[in-house]
């Protein structure tokens, strides 16, 4: 699954540990979603996107669309 989440996080200032805390996931987690290695539950999908204060379809990108 494709994400806007590094270009969301640079838009902020964000450092990756700062994501981090604030969805309350490693930092290493960041890293593999902002890297499409690993694709969010939903619980944590709707944190990012509260977080991020948009809608998930505008991080997440599925790639069958």
């Amino acid at each position: 699954m494709e994400n806007r989440l590094k270009i969301l996080r640079n838009n902020r200032g964000w450092t990756q540990e700062e994501l981090s805390e604030k969805i309350g996931v490693s930092r290493q987690t960041v890293i593999s979603l902002e890297n499409g290695r690993y694709s969010p539950s939903l619980s944590l999908a709707f944190k990012i996107a509260r977080t991020f204060e948009c809608a998930i379809e505008e991080i997440f990108i599925d790639g069958n669309e």
